[in-house]
């Protein structure tokens, strides 16, 4: 078998197992890791536009409107009309803001269970590799 396929393949899987390892972690907290990724987003950047958010998370826009209205109806989030009507800011609630630091604790353990089966030195490297990688998408991603 071709190895890029292996190799692509086996991103994928590893990516399935780390989102169901967050949403095992964030289970007690009512909220799954798409919602996690916005309100981190949230907390990181402060208010933004749903186009914003897809856009910082690479995905499509409907899944961040699907979620987003998820995280209002649970008072996560709040949407506010912005100058441009057609579009809303979304801001984390007091709420979300109170419970941030708990659900913020389960995701670092969650973290750390997985990462401690690598060596440290390779959480470096791996690191580097990432960012490095993911930067030039984007570069490419910007010039298309």
């Amino acid at each position: 078998m071709n190895t890029t396929h292996e190799l692509f393949h086996s991103i994928q899987q590893l990516a399935r197992q780390f989102t169901k390892h967050l949403n095992t972690a964030l289970e007690p907290f009512d909220i799954y890791s798409s919602e996690w990724a916005i309100l981190f987003v949230l907390k990181k950047n402060g208010p933004l536009t749903q186009k914003e958010i897809a856009e910082y998370l690479s995905i499509e826009a409907p899944p961040v409107t699907r979620t987003v209205k998820k995280l209002v109806e649970k008072k996560y989030v709040l949407q506010v009309k912005g100058e441009d009507k057609r579009t809303n800011k979304v801001f984390l609630t007091d709420v979300a803001l109170q419970k941030y630091e708990e659900w913020e604790v389960a995701v670092l353990q969650a973290n750390q269970e997985l990462l401690a089966q690598l060596p440290v030195d390779s959480w470096v490297y791996l690191q580097q590799t990432i960012s490095q990688w993911s930067h030039s998408l984007a570069i490419k991603e910007e010039k298309n």
